[in-house]
C-alpha cells in the first residue's frame, strides 16, 4: 500500500470529507428553503436555481468517486449516439445490483451535464432523509409509498410536472424496484415462473407498471431510453465505505439508446417489451461474466473539472471554522469541553455511517422479498 492510499484509508480523513459533505449540504437545504418564496413569482428560475443547489451537494460524491477513489468507469455505447447524450431529455434504465450502482449513474449524468436536474423514482422515506431526500424534494424528484393504487395517480402527477421542466434532465429508473439480494431472486424467479416467464440470472424481473407510467407520462419531452448495464471487473464489491477509503474500482458501463417511439403505449405490450429488454441485459450480462466486456466499441468522454473544483471549494470554505474549532479546542485546556467535542465528533461519525449504511445492499429493504409473491407487475 503506497503512502497516499494508507492516507485516504484513515478515519480522519474520512471524516472530514463526511463532515464537508454534512455541513455543505444543510447550507444548501437552507438556501433552497430560501427559493420557496421565488416559486411564487418565477416558478422556471427557482427551478434552475434548485438545479444548481443541487449539483452543489451532489457533485461532491461523484467528485470522490472519480477524483479521491480513483474509480474509472469505461463507456460502452454507439458513438452515433453519444452527441446527444445531455442533449435531449431521456429515460436512463439501470440495473440495481451493487450498493454505488446510484454513485455510477450520477457520474454517467455528471459526464454529459445532466447531473443537477437528474431525477428518479425514489421511495418516499427517502423524502425526510436530511441533504440528499430535502436536496431531492426542492428537486422534484417522484416519490413513490410503493402502494401501487395509491403510486398510479400520485407519480403520474409528479411526472406531469416535469413536462415543462427548463433544463434537460434525465430520469434513472430501476425497474427492479429494489436491489438484488440471493433471497430476493429466488423469490422473482419463482415469480417468473408461476408467470411463464424466462429465468434471469442475474436481475430481478423488471416491475412493468411504474415503467410503463413513466414512458406513458413522458412521451412527447422524452425523446429516448438509455439502456445501461453496469458491472464491475475482477467481480469486484464496490461499497460507498471503500469509496472513502480511497479504494479504486474499474467499472463498465453498457448504454443503448433506444427511440421512445419503438416502445410500445400500449400497457400489455409496454410490459412485454420491458421483459424482453431485461432478458437482453441478462444475456450482456453473461457476455460480461465470461469476457468482461460488453459489446461494441468504447466512447472516451473525461471526467468534467466542476465536481472537483465544487468539492475543492466546499473543503476550502469549510476547513477554516473548523480548523479555528480544533485550535480553540485545544488551547482551552478544559476537559468538560474536549470531552463534548468528542462526544459530538463521534455523533457525527455515527449518523455518517448510518446514511452511508442506507446504499448497503444487505441494509436495504423487504420489498422484493414479501410483496414480490403477490405483485412483481
Amino acid at each position: 500500500m503506497g503512502l497516499l492510499q494508507l492516507l485516504k484509508s484513515q478515519f480522519l480523513f474520512q471524516l472530514l470529507i463526511c463532515y464537508v459533505f454534512l455541513a455543505s449540504g444543510l447550507i444548501v437545504n437552507t438556501l433552497q428553503l430560501c427559493t420557496l418564496p421565488l416559486w411564487l413569482v418565477n416558478k422556471q428560475l427557482a427551478r434552475r436555481i434548485n438545479v444548481r443547489l443541487g449539483y452543489c451537494i451532489a457533485s461532491q460524491m461523484v467528485a470522490v468517486l472519480e477524483w479521491w477513489s480513483g474509480t474509472e468507469c469505461t463507456l460502452y455505447t454507439d458513438p452515433k449516439s453519444v452527441h446527444l447524450y445531455g442533449n435531449e431529455n431521456g429515460i436512463v434504465v439501470m440495473n440495481h445490483t451493487f450498493d454505488i450502482d446510484f454513485l455510477c449513474g450520477w457520474a454517467f449524468c455528471d459526464k454529459f451535464g445532466v447531473l443537477g436536474s437528474s431525477k428518479v423514482l425514489a421511495k418516499k422515506e427517502l423524502s425526510y432523509v436530511p441533504i440528499i431526500g430535502w436536496m431531492w424534494y426542492f428537486l422534484e424528484i417522484v416519490f413513490c409509498k410503493r402502494k401501487w393504487e395509491e403510486d398510479r395517480r400520485t407519480v403520474a402527477q409528479s411526472l406531469q410536472n416535469l413536462r415543462d421542466y427548463p433544463e434537460k434532465f434525465w430520469f434513472l429508473l430501476y425497474c427492479e424496484g429494489t436491489r438484488m439480494t440471493p433471497k430476493k431472486h429466488q423469490i422473482s424467479m419463482q415469480v417468473a415462473e408461476s408467470k411463464g416467464l424466462p429465468k434471469l440470472k442475474y436481475h430481478l424481473l423488471p416491475r412493468t407498471k411504474g415503467f410503463w407510467v413513466t414512458v406513458q407520462n413522458l412521451r412527447g419531452v422524452v425523446a429516448a431510453v438509455y439502456d445501461s448495464t453496469l458491472n464491475f471487473r475482477g467481480n469486484e464489491t464496490p461499497t460507498l465505505l471503500g469509496v472513502l477509503s480511497g479504494r479504486k474500482y474499474h467499472a463498465d458501463l453498457y448504454v443503448r439508446r433506444i427511440p421512445l417511439e419503438l416502445i410500445p403505449e400500449d400497457e400489455a405490450a409496454c410490459g412485454a417489451w420491458l421483459h424482453k429488454l431485461y432478458q437482453e441485459k441478462d444475456s450482456f450480462q453473461a457476455d460480461y461474466a465470461r469476457t468482461e466486456r460488453f459489446p461494441g466499441p468504447t466512447v472516451s468522454h473525461p471526467c468534467p473539472p466542476w465536481a472537483l473544483m465544487n468539492w475543492l471549494f466546499w473543503i476550502c470554505l469549510l476547513s477554516y471554522p473548523l480548523g479555528l474549532f480544533v485550535w480553540q479546542l485545544v488551547s482551552s485546556g478544559s476537559v468538560l469541553t474536549v470531552v463534548a467535542s468528542m462526544a459530538l465528533c463521534s455523533a457525527a461519525s455515527v449518523g455518517a455511517r448510518w446514511m452511508i449504511g442506507q446504499t448497503e445492499i444487505n441494509r436495504g429493504s423487504n420489498y422484493g422479498i414479501k410483496e414480490a409473491p403477490l405483485n412483481n407487475n
